[in-house]
């Protein structure tokens, strides 16, 4: 890779460097959807992704999930209706404000992230095997700077496919 004095890469060399991160987004796509495919009658991707972000915050007000997906108040209630009905979620109003609804897992939602999750790691793990410790290490520190330099923050130890508190 050849930094130019700009501290800047070459065009070719970040043509090179957006064609791998393409590439391995393609892998964790295709990584993503297998691990929700025994799911995917119960829940969709979207439906996955609340699940994923009550199993981080815990009890969370529909107005700031809405915010944390980057939907609108209108279909987070609805993405909720349909996770209460499936006894994924359960969805109460606040005693402490009753123009608020709270939403927080079951003991069945957590199940499903748990088996999801246990998937993924799985078959990241599986292909990670297939891989020298050097390449590993590479990998490691590659992902770490993508994703500080995307904003994104690290992966909850218990919950890593959860999305970012923004």
């Amino acid at each position: 890779m050849q930094e130019r004095p700009s501290g800047r890469v070459s065009a070719d060399d970040l043509g090179a460097v957006i064609s791998a991160v393409l590439t391995g987004s393609r892998l964790l796509v295709a990584i993503a959807a297998r691990s929700l495919a025994a799911v995917q009658d119960r829940v969709t991707l979207p439906q996955f992704r609340m699940l994923v972000v009550l199993a981080a915050h815990g009890e969370t007000k529909l107005v700031t999930m809405a915010d944390l997906l980057g939907v609108n108040s209108s279909t987070a209630m609805r993405m909720a209706d349909r996770l209460v009905a499936a006894g994924l979620i359960v969805r109460e109003v606040n005693p402490h404000n009753r123009r608020e609804n709270l939403m927080r897992l079951t003991g069945e939602g957590h199940g499903l992230v748990d088996e999801v999750t246990a998937r993924r790691r799985e078959e990241i793990a599986a292909i990670v095997a297939r891989m020298t410790p050097e390449e590993c290490q590479a990998l490691v520190s590659a992902m770490n700077a993508f994703n500080r330099a995307g904003g994104e923050p690290a992966a909850s130890p218990h919950y890593p496919l959860g999305w970012p508190d923004r």
